[in-house]
């Protein structure tokens, strides 16, 4: 079985020890992994990634096989937009005495 067999029919609970492997240096019930284990680890983790995820997240692997990069601009404007779809599924209450006003979750400190 070459490579690319391997990774296409590679379970994803492989992937996912493979990956634990490869960035803690364990195995996930605790065995030390050596040099050339993790090495090989991380390139299969880095085909299947390829092949599989389809990731565009920052320093992961494309499905081109090329290692997602994104400068100071992408990634401010990926973050910007998270912040702002937290601000609006952020949680708000209803004053029961008014109905019309909101509360936020945030503490204001008015009278310092």
């Amino acid at each position: 079985m070459n490579l690319q067999d391997t990774i296409e029919h590679m379970p994803e609970a492989m992937y996912l020890r493979l990956k634990c492997a490869a960035e803690t240096g364990k195995w996930p019930e605790g065995t030390l992994v050596d040099q050339a284990q993790r090495d090989t680890a991380l390139q299969l983790i880095m085909a299947y990634q390829a092949r599989h995820l389809n990731s565009d997240e920052m320093l992961t692997i494309g499905s081109d096989g090329q290692m997602v990069h994104k400068n100071k601009r992408q990634l401010k404007e990926q973050f910007s937009s998270v912040a702002k779809e937290e601000t609006i599924t952020s949680s708000t209450t209803v004053n029961p005495e008014n109905e019309n006003s909101t509360k936020s979750d945030i503490a204001h400190f008015t009278n310092l």
